[in-house]
């Protein structure tokens, strides 16, 4: 699918949206799992995830209400939630939501079931950034991620920034 943020690998199961993928996606779905190619003009979810995609990068819309369903274990499930709960030009780290499940020991477990997240953008796992506020790994890349993250950022703030 062709959208403002390059082209983006999308899934659909049913009604909803189960994937997104940027090209040379750390985790893709596994090599005949998406079902057969479908043309994303004329689809139902795949025409209004690039609608709404189109929306968020002209800083028009804040939230998504494309359908979405994920299939990870009740951890990564947990996580995700949790992503979802981040509010739009805000971040969070994965100490913090390791923190928000109960045990500041599980960052790093918390990192990889972000980087596991199948719904890039709309389950806003570019949100988590490091400890000292650096951007840290991102399965779509992390120019995406900064840019993903510039999309989102206050007007005052870019305002203020030297670059």
């Amino acid at each position: 699918m062709a959208t403002e943020l390059g082209d983006l690998l999308a899934v659909a199961e049913g009604d909803a949206l189960a994937g997104l993928y940027f090209p040379r996606h750390w985790h893709p779905p596994a090599a005949g799992s998406t079902g057969p190619e479908v043309s994303a003009t004329g689809d139902p979810v795949f025409e209004a995830t690039r609608t709404q995609l189109a929306e968020y990068v002209r800083r028009e819309r804040t939230t998504f209400t494309v359908p979405t369903v994920t299939h990870g274990d009740a951890f990564s499930e947990r996580v995700w939630d949790l992503l979802m709960g981040i509010p739009y030009g805000e971040t969070t780290t994965y100490g913090a939501i390791a923190r928000e499940l109960g045990n500041p020991r599980l960052a790093q477990r918390v990192g990889q079931a972000v980087g596991r997240n199948p719904v890039s953008v709309l389950i806003p796992c570019h949100r988590v950034v490091g400890a000292d506020g650096s951007l840290t790994g991102y399965a779509g890349g992390l120019e995406r991620k900064a840019r993903l993250l510039e999309i989102e950022e206050p007007a005052e703030a870019a305002e203020a920034r030297l670059f």
